[in-house]
């Protein structure tokens, strides 16, 4: 969800539209393989996907598995081969959710102009801000907070959990994941929004309150729960309570 509502701003500044942007994803465990599904669902669409053998196509022979073998069949439609720095010509995002030291400076060169570089490996990143930067980066994001444009899971978690708690929610759905990514982009505002400043604060509380309103009105407006007479006012306020001043109020109708 942080790095949809990171992708939502950077592609925003650069004057790009989703559909049309190729996006490299360097790492293919839990973490790559949910971010690259959430990104496609809301309309990232050119996807190559990378693990320590390469591309991952329809029908590699080697290091696959179910979920990589799933994700063979959304990505890479013209099923590229290659390593990395390979399949990184022409591209116009990189996201690394990999390990450090990943991704080169040469690699960077290989990318469109206004090249976008999502670098998450923590501590440390598959390449440094600086070194993207010389290479020609528009865009860093990395997951530490010394570097601007932190992209940090607690930016997420308290607000879309209070929501799908409030709300009875059966699931999590891909639905509220891009409601939740789209409330933290659109905490910066155009006037905010600049090349090192894509994401709000990971201390701002308000975050976690505009998430948890914002994921929860989407459940009541989409019926996404069984739950009967949810009150949107009421339920607003538990959530301004919880966050802000560390209380809850009833908000059970039923």
């Amino acid at each position: 969800c942080v790095v949809l509502a990171g992708l939502i701003n950077a592609t925003k500044l650069r004057g790009s539209k989703p559909e049309e942007m190729k996006i490299v994803m360097n790492g293919a465990g839990a973490a790559g393989i949910a971010v690259c599904s959430l990104l496609m669902e809301y309309g990232y669409k050119n996807f190559i996907v990378c693990d320590t053998k390469g591309a991952i196509y329809k029908g590699r022979p080697v290091g696959m598995n179910p979920f990589k073998d799933k994700i063979a069949e959304l990505t890479n439609k013209d099923c590229v081969q290659g390593k990395l720095s390979d399949v990184l010509k022409g591209a116009d995002v990189v996201i690394g959710l990999s390990g450090p030291n990943t991704i080169s400076k040469e690699d960077v060169k290989l990318m469109n102009k206004k090249p976008i570089v999502f670098a998450l490996a923590n501590p440390t990143p598959e390449i440094f801000p600086a070194d993207a930067f010389e290479a020609g980066a528009y865009i860093v994001a990395t997951g530490r907070l010394d570097f601007p444009n932190q992209i940090n899971n607690s930016l997420v978690f308290p607000g879309l959990f209070r929501a799908t708690v409030d709300t009875r929610a059966p699931k999590i759905t891909m639905a509220m994941k891009i409601a939740a990514g789209e409330a933290i982009a659109n905490l910066v505002s155009e006037k905010e929004l600049r090349e090192d400043f894509i994401m709000p604060s990971a201390l701002n509380v308000n975050t976690s309150v505009m998430v948890a309103y914002d994921v929860a009105k989407l459940v009541v407006e989409k019926g996404l729960t069984n739950k009967k007479n949810i009150d949107l006012d009421k339920l607003r306020e538990n959530i301004h309570s919880f966050f802000i001043d560390e209380t809850l109020t009833d908000v059970d109708q039923e």
